[in-house]
């Protein structure tokens, strides 16, 4: 297989696993009106898959070191078109959620599984396009993901985009049983008695370690607060954008599709606290765009978000591939969960705020996570320590917006 085929091949691999994470956010409005119900509670089931997405990466630093790879992926995104296809049936809210919770389980299974397959199983010299594909298929699909649910929603109908997407996730098991190798789970032997909780224990008695996974967690409770709620402010009286139209404001995230894989030289030209600095200041110079009454204005400043939340997670993982100086697969774990955890608690929290005061306390609520994440970036300080660079990489790729090493 040639070198773009093969880039191209694992692109779309993470593309079809984590597509249903959030382009169901495009199609909001559309679901709000349909179950009569607030924004907030719309949201935070829309937003459940984060549970989902959290308990499933802890599972896998649990049991991923026995589980089979291709068999594993393939399993997880099988079953993940039957949570998919059932949301068709347009059941009831309660219900709506528990299916979003499987989904997050499904896909964060297939995704953290298959960065296991390219890190076992990828040559020292390819393992950084390995994973900036990976990295590049995961930002795209945040953008097309959703270009595709409110094109599907606009023309056909709720319950048609759902049995689109579920048709996707089949197609995804079937790229991987022509494309991934069946081979053996790869376990270090120092590890193969080690318990995970002794890791965990080991990584949260340090501090920096602490806060990065505190840091993931605002990042997400950013990042989710400003692209769920911005989808009401759009489609109300005040900009009265249509589903389709609301679909193509994505195009804020092609900025950094470019911008992420850049991370990590970035990181190594200025350091891991510069860039985290300089990823918040970004992200929080777009807020007050994003109160402007200008489209053009709100559209700059979503694009700003993106690019420095993006920047943000790259960084923040990378940096926990580099402080972990043992099992790097729990540490990884651990963040993931910290990671989505903080989308949940922010799709409730903001939402609540949203309801009850207006879009701008929103912003302020948003702004605040920025600012709390930069004042905890003072604490990263990583052991001097070198570990191999392939798995570094590979623990600071281990979320669904992106990831680079130092």
């Amino acid at each position: 297989m040639s070198g773009a085929l093969r880039a191209s091949t694992i692109g779309l691999t993470a593309f079809l696993t984590v597509v249903d994470l959030f382009a169901t956010q495009a199609i909001l409005p559309a679901l709000t009106a349909s179950y009569g119900v607030s924004p907030a509670a719309m949201s935070f089931a829309v937003n459940a898959s984060t549970i989902g997405m959290a308990i499933g990466s802890l599972a896998v630093a649990l049991f991923g070191r026995s589980i089979d790879r291709r068999r594993g992926i393939l399993l997880s995104l099988a079953v993940l078109s039957l949570p998919t296809l059932l949301l068709a049936s347009m059941p009831s809210l309660p219900v709506f959620t528990a299916l979003r919770i499987a989904q997050g389980l499904c896909m964060s299974t297939a995704f953290a599984l298959t960065l296991a397959y390219l890190g076992e199983h990828t040559s020292a010299a390819d393992t950084a396009s390995a994973f900036a594909a990976y990295i590049t298929g995961n930002v795209a699909s945040n953008l097309f993901g959703r270009l595709l649910a409110a094109g599907v929603v606009d023309t056909l109908g709720l319950a048609t985009n759902f049995a689109v997407f579920a048709a996707l996730n089949l197609a995804g098991a079937v790229l991987v049983w022509f494309t991934v190798e069946r081979t053996p789970p790869t376990v270090p032997a120092d590890m193969s008695h080690a318990s995970p909780f002794t890791s965990w224990g080991r990584h949260l008695g340090l501090p920096a370690l602490r806060s990065a996974f505190a840091i993931g967690f605002l990042i997400l409770f950013a990042f989710i607060g400003t692209f769920t709620y911005i989808n009401f402010v759009l489609a109300g009286p005040d900009f009265g954008i249509g589903m389709m139209m609301l679909g193509t404001v994505y195009f804020v995230f092609l900025p950094s599709v470019v911008t992420t894989p850049l991370a990590g030289k970035v990181v190594a030209r200025i350091g891991t606290r510069p860039t985290l600095w300089a990823s918040f200041a970004l992200a929080a110079a777009g807020l007050p765009l994003l109160l402007s009454a200008s489209f053009a204005a709100v559209l700059l400043g979503l694009a700003l978000v993106a690019v420095g939340t993006f920047f943000a997670q790259a960084t923040a993982t990378g940096f926990v591939g580099r402080a972990a100086t043992s099992d790097r697969g729990a540490a990884s774990g651990l963040y993931l969960a910290s990671y989505f955890l903080g989308g949940l608690v922010g799709s409730a929290v903001l939402g609540l705020v949203f309801d009850r005061f207006g879009w701008t306390a929103c912003v302020a609520g948003i702004g605040a996570a920025l600012g709390l994440g930069a004042l905890l970036t003072r604490r990263l300080i990583a052991p001097d320590h070198r570990g191999d660079a392939a798995t570094a990489f590979q623990v600071a790729t281990t979320v669904p917006h992106s990831g680079v090493t130092r």
